[in-house]
């Protein structure tokens, strides 16, 4: 069993008002204000889950920097009250950052979803074909 921390479980509550602040400054036509403080309670609540020397290594690693970039270069334009562009900017940098991640979360969602539309849709976004 895998123990989890005080520290990590307020990471996980700072990393979602994150996320829902984010989403709902877009919600507001890309309120400045909303989007930087969403972004900055994603980045805390990130390096309360899996530590600072880990958050620094996984952002600052030599294949991830042009993504680094990308992402800390809008959040740092989104905090220069310039919304939309610092969102365009973050939004490249995450799918850049997090690439490798999403075959896996699809795979997830495919096979843990039992709706036959949805789990043949996420097999394919996946990239393989096993139904295992």
């Amino acid at each position: 069993m895998i123990s989890i921390t005080e520290w990590q479980k307020i990471g996980v509550g700072t990393t979602g008002f994150g996320i829902f602040f984010i989403l709902f400054g877009m919600l507001l036509y890309f309120d400045s204000v909303l989007l930087a403080f969403g972004n900055l309670l994603f980045l805390t609540g990130l390096s309360l889950i899996i530590g600072l020397r880990r958050t620094f290594s996984f952002f600052f690693q030599r294949h991830k920097f042009k993504g680094t970039s990308f992402f800390l270069g809008g959040v740092v334009i989104v905090l220069l009250r310039w919304p939309l562009l610092g969102m365009c900017l973050e939004t490249y940098g995450f799918f850049s950052l997090f690439r490798g991640f999403f075959p896996v979360a699809f795979g997830f969602l495919g096979s843990a979803s039992n709706i036959p539309f949805l789990s043949a849709l996420f097999q394919r976004l996946q990239g393989t074909s096993s139904m295992v």
